[in-house]
C-alpha cells in the first residue's frame, strides 16, 4: 500500500545552522561543520521555520517511508556532532601478555603490540578527523573522540576487528581491545 505524504520533523537547536541544497545536507555549530549527500533518497527536505526541517516522502512504500526516520537521524547526528561531538572509549583486555598500544600522530594511526604474545605489530590508520588519545585517568584505556559518528565508530571498529582472535576458542581466548563507553565530548551537568 502506498502513502500520499509522510513526513517527520527535525528541530534544530540554537547556535545552529543548516543548510539544504538538492538534499545535500550542511550542519554548521560551535565544534565544526560536517555535510552529508542525501542524493540517494528521493525525498523532499523543506525548511517549514527557521528552527525546523521538515523530511517529506510522496507515494512511497513501506521501505520508502522508513528511510524518512534514517534521514531524521542522519540530521540529529550532525546536529549532535556540531554542537557535543562524539567520543568513544576503548578498554584493553588481556589475561597473560599485555597489550601496549602505541599512537603515531606522523601518520595518524595506532600500532598495536603483543597481543597475545604475537611478535607482529597491527598497525590501524585512523581518519584525520579523529583525534585519539590515551586516557590520563584509567589505565589501559584508549579515547577517540571527533565530531563525526561515523568516522569515531568506523574508527572504534576498526581497532576492535584488528585484534579479533582466530583459530582458537574465543570463550577462552577474550584478548582484545573492546569499547566500552560511547559518551560526548561535552559533558552535561
Amino acid at each position: 500500500m502506498k502513502h500520499i505524504c509522510k513526513d517527520d520533523v527535525v528541530n534544530i537547536p540554537e547556535g545552529v545552522t543548516v543548510e539544504v541544497k538538492s538534499r545535500q545536507v550542511r550542519v554548521t555549530g560551535p565544534r565544526g561543520t560536517l555535510s552529508r549527500d542525501l542524493r540517494h533518497i528521493q525525498m523532499d527536505i523543506q525548511r517549514p521555520s527557521k528552527s525546523q526541517l521538515r523530511v517529506i516522502v510522496w507515494k512511497g512504500g513501506r521501505k520508502h517511508i522508513a528511510c524518512i526516520r534514517t534521514v531524521c537521524s542522519h540530521i540529529n547526528n550532525l546536529i549532535k556532532g556540531v554542537t557535543v561531538g562524539f567520543e568513544y572509549k576503548l578498554r584493553y583486555v588481556y589475561a597473560h601478555f599485555p597489550i601496549s598500544v602505541n599512537i603515531n600522530t606522523a601518520d595518524h594511526s595506532v600500532e598495536i603490540r603483543n597481543f597475545l604474545g604475537e611478535r607482529v605489530a597491527r598497525k590501524v590508520m585512523l581518519d584525520e578527523s579523529v583525534s585519539v588519545s590515551q586516557s590520563p585517568a584509567q589505565k589501559d584505556e584508549l579515547v577517540l573522540s571527533g565530531n563525526d559518528v561515523d568516522l569515531v565508530s568506523q574508527c572504534a571498529a576498526s581497532i576492535q576487528q584488528s585484534t579479533r582472535v582466530r583459530n582458537k576458542d574465543i570463550r577462552k581466548f577474550l584478548d582484545g581491545i573492546y569499547v566500552s563507553e560511547k559518551t560526548t565530548v561535552v559533558k552535561e551537568n
